[in-house]
């Protein structure tokens, strides 16, 4: 509800004054109207209402004599608080009083002070020449201190001497410090000449510390007492060291010396120097197995006198172990760097590789007994890193081809001149022909294999591709040393005098590698031949197989060269003949192994019938009358059942022979009504998609009674009908060469008629 008028004329001084307390009470009569509506909304509440206002009554008047209470605490503080105020007033203007008083006093005293300052200096003065005297006796003494000193060194009495030179520091230093403080430096000069023996001094006794340094791995062992005193001295001067450098006031000519860090310096020069800086080493192979063995003797020993024996002699913060630790695997990882940038033969790198990746962390040398589990170089990295591996691999795989290529190369001008023996190869137990070259080139190339598995996967695939590499290589080279073996024998066919079963062997000896490469590696999911590889197996098979076959054929030539002849068609001997020259090489293919001798088998058939068809087609004869006709039928018959019997005996089965073409051939001569050749000859191409017009031609010319009209038909219809060659259909007479026709005859100067 908002004020009258009236209300707002009645508003207070306090009320003005204090206007949170208008709003207080606002809010307290807000709640208490809230509170009442609540209570009292049903009638019958009212009977309470006097209860309400008298315990309302009462719990204000406890708040009223609280406040009371809490306000006159308040107030009474108020007033011990102004009476503390107005008796330190009055204090404060009795100091004051009194410090005016002393400035007036000191003012009238300024005058006498003048004369102290003159007293002050004399003071000064006093105190220098009392200190000065105070040293006299000891500077008077430092000659023969030195002299003295110079004695206790000569005698290895260090802890003596360096007391008497820590003690002429001292005193030249303390000197020093002085002027320095009073910028006397033009008499600092003065007192580093006198003192000038202290560097002889210092000097001595660091080349004594230093060669005890240098020999502490056999003092430790001998004498400790020796080695104890240096790092004692050591010691001494690093905690001097660290108290002027603490101070940082005034630093005296010669410090810090730093001999602990010098301690470090001298201790890995004198093991880098004992086993690493030799002048001049045998890298060979002996020579380097030799070193390395040496090396790792030496190390494991020294590291075991640091762990058992110089650990106890020096202060544990030194970490003597992890130092010589670390000092001896930098240092190897310099040597071995030296090493590798000679040219190494393949010994020498696989002696590296070996010992850097596989001795250096066995339990022979860092992985030793004794030196665990303190000695601890896994955390220090490899003593090669990754590259340095790979890149020593690599030298090492192109030495070992060198060698591979080098040895293969002899085995091949071996095999080579074996070839050209006065005796047959060599059999095995089942009697087929071989030599010892599969086993020589195999055993090669799994030894080396077999030797870099030793160090590293990735090392044996190097040298395991190479390999590959190589035996392709050797496959192309055996291949041409075959070519030029062919060419010898075609100059005199006595020469190799066993020509052909050295082909078979050699037959053989390339299955023999062929199942030979699946097991160079190791790993059997790597065991896949390369095509590259198996393209050269191939190649060498087929030129082997090339060179039987052509041997052969000079065989059958002269007889192939009588067909066709009257004399042939009255029933000559012939194709027996050209039967004991197929059966007497069967037996030989016998000595070479299945699938090979099948393989020379079937293309012997397909040679000799090539061999009889072209002979056929050759145009030498042409039938004069039905009767001759009916001959060549019959005796196209003989031969051809004679030829398949033999090749059936020999093992081939019909269904894989090409002699099926010679009956065909035959059903061609044998039609006696020449108009029915056009569906014939559909057959026969339709059969053999190879053959060719001018094949056609020359069979119809063989039989001797087709016409012009029905020749021109039979190749109009075989025009028509083109032949696609399917996907394995073996060719037959796409290899025979029919006699291109005579020219008719031309006059001089003149028009072909």
């Amino acid at each position: 509800m908002g004020m009258s008028a009236e209300d707002k004329r009645t508003v207070s001084p306090r009320d003005e004054e204090w206007p949170e307390v208008e709003k207080a009470e606002k809010l307290a009569r807000g709640a208490a109207l809230k509170w009442a509506s609540g209570v009292f909304y049903r009638p019958e509440k009212l009977e309470g209402l006097g209860q309400y206002r008298s315990r309302e009554t009462q719990r204000n008047s406890s708040i009223q004599s609280r406040l009371k209470s809490t306000i006159q605490s308040y107030l009474e503080g108020v007033s011990a608080g102004l009476e503390q105020l107005r008796s330190a007033a009055q204090e404060v203007q009795s100091v004051c009083q009194d410090l005016g008083a002393a400035r007036w006093a000191l003012l009238d005293s300024a005058d006498r002070f003048q004369g102290l300052q003159q007293m002050r200096a004399l003071m000064a003065e006093h105190v220098q020449l009392a200190s000065v005297v105070q040293v006299l006796p000891q500077l008077f003494s430092v000659q023969e201190v030195f002299s003295h000193t110079l004695q206790l060194l000569s005698g290895q009495q260090l802890l003596e001497a360096h007391a008497e030179l820590m003690m002429m520091e001292h005193l030249r230093d303390d000197i020093l410090s002085q002027l320095h403080l009073r910028g006397l430096s033009s008499a600092q000069a003065t007192v580093l000449s006198y003192f000038g023996g202290l560097q002889e001094l210092n000097e001595s006794l660091a080349k004594q510390l230093w060669d005890i340094v240098g020999s502490s791995l056999r003092l430790v062992r001998e004498d400790p007492v020796l080695f104890v005193t240096a790092v004692r001295i050591i010691e001494r001067e690093e905690k001097i060291d660290d108290t002027l450098l603490l101070e940082a006031t005034f630093l005296p000519p010669g410090r810090p010396k730093g001999w602990r860090q010098k301690f470090y310096h001298v201790l890995q020069e004198t093991i880098t120097g004992a086993h690493f800086h030799a002048a001049h080493m045998d890298t060979e192979g002996p020579g380097l197995a030799r070193h390395l063995a040496a090396l790792q003797k030496d190390i494991v020993s020294e590291l075991r006198v640091v762990k058992d024996l110089m650990v106890q002699c020096v202060p544990a913060h030194y970490n003597i172990l992890s130092v010589c630790t670390v000092t001896y695997h930098q240092a190897l990882i310099s040597h071995l760097q030296d090493i590798l940038r000679e040219d190494l033969d393949k010994q020498a790198l696989f002696l590296l590789l070996e010992w850097a990746l596989r001795v250096y962390h066995s339990p022979e040398m860092m992985g030793h007994p004794d030196l665990l589990p303190e000695v601890d170089v896994s955390a220090l990295g490899p003593l090669m890193s990754p590259e340095l591996v790979d890149q020593t691999e690599r030298k090492y795989v192109v030495k070992v081809k060198a060698s591979v290529l080098e040895w293969m190369q002899r085995t091949l001008e071996v095999e080579f001149k074996e070839w050209f023996r006065e005796e047959e190869p060599e059999t095995d137990h089942q009697g087929f022909f071989q030599s010892a070259l599969p086993v020589i080139v195999m055993q090669m190339l799994n030894e080396n294999i077999r030797v870099a598995s030793l160090i590293t996967d990735s090392l044996q695939q190097k040298v395991y591709n190479m390999a590959l590499e190589e035996l392709e290589a050797f496959l192309g080279r055996l291949r041409e040393a075959l070519v030029q073996c062919g060419k010898e024998h075609q100059k005199d066919r006595t020469i190799p005098k066993y020509y052909v079963s050295y082909l078979l062997a050699m037959l053989n000896n390339n299955l023999a590698l062929s199942s030979s490469v699946s097991f160079l590696h190791p790993d059997t999911a790597h065991r896949e031949v390369p095509m590259s590889l198996q393209a050269a197996l191939d190649r060498m098979q087929k030129k082997a197989c090339q060179l039987l076959l052509e041997e052969l054929l000079l065989d059958l030539q002269p007889l192939c060269l009588q067909l066709p002849s009257r004399k042939w068609l009255s029933g000559s001997q012939l194709v027996s003949s050209m039967c004991e020259v197929i059966d007497k090489y069967a037996k030989d293919f016998s000595r070479v192994r299945k699938p090979v001798f099948m393989l020379l088998l079937t293309e012997s058939e397909l040679l000799v019938t090539s061999q009889y068809l072209r002979a056929l087609m050759q145009k030498k004869m042409v039938c004069k009358s039905e009767e001759e006709r009916g001959q060549l039928c019959d005796r196209l018959l003989q031969d051809a059942t004679q030829l398949r019997e033999l090749f059936c005996g020999l093992g081939l089965d019909q269904s894989q022979q090409s002699l099926e073409a010679m009956f065909a051939l035959r059903e061609l001569i044998c039609l006696k009504d020449p108009a029915l050749l056009s569906l014939e000859v559909l057959g026969f191409i339709t059969k053999y998609p190879d053959v060719s017009d001018e094949h056609i031609s020359t069979l119809l010319d063989l039989r001797g009674d087709v016409s012009k009209e029905v020749r021109h038909m039979v190749l109009e219809m075989m025009a028509q009908h083109p032949q696609v060659l399917p996907e394995r259909y073996r060719p037959i007479f796409s290899t025979i060469l029919v006699p291109a026709p005579e020219l008719p005859f031309c006059l001089r100067k003149g028009k072909c008629a």
